[in-house]
């Protein structure tokens, strides 16, 4: 087991992420990616939230211009383009990597039955949802999850461009 390359969340950073998830933040264990200006990109979850429920996905995109932006590539049907990066063998042993990658950072927080072998946003064989693969992109770094990095690159969001302060931006300090 390796230690995970994240603390646990100050009570500053959860009251963050609930702002910019509109609710209150559930079984976060970490601040898995920053923006640049130091606020919450990705939090890292317990496998088991506190009411019981599994909870597949490890890492979650928070950021709202980052989900906004996933969600603008999703409604403008990028997800075929990017199934269809599978295609290249080298692609797809990446991406069943990246599957495996994940399944082993979020095994360090607990083994839960119902989610055994599913990661997120479609690995090992199929692209489901790009918002967790730009977390898991965002949190793991570039070179990981070639999906993931591609749907960062294909969107109008960087994560080295502060867009926390911009009006109406859930977060803003």
């Amino acid at each position: 087991m390796t230690t995970p390359p994240f603390a646990p969340p100050t009570d500053a950073e959860l009251a963050v992420v609930s702002a910019q998830l509109g609710r209150e933040a559930r079984g976060v264990v970490g601040i898995a990616a920053r923006c640049v200006c130091g606020n919450p990109t990705v939090v890292a979850t317990v496998p088991r939230l506190p009411d019981g429920s599994p909870f597949p996905t490890f890492y979650y995109l928070t950021h709202p211009a980052a989900t906004a932006a996933m969600s603008a590539l999703e409604a403008g049907h990028a997800m075929p383009e990017l199934a269809a990066l599978l295609e290249d063998e080298d692609t797809a042993a990446a991406y069943r990597a990246a599957h495996a990658a994940y399944l082993a950072d979020r095994a360090q927080f607990g083994d839960v039955p119902e989610v055994a072998g599913v990661s997120a946003g479609g690995m090992p064989a199929r692209v489901k949802c790009l918002h967790a693969l730009a977390g898991h992109a965002l949190a793991a770094g570039p070179g990981v999850n070639p999906i993931g990095d591609e749907a960062l690159r294909l969107s109008r969001w960087s994560p080295k461009r502060c867009e926390c302060l911009e009006p109406g931006a859930a977060g803003a300090e």
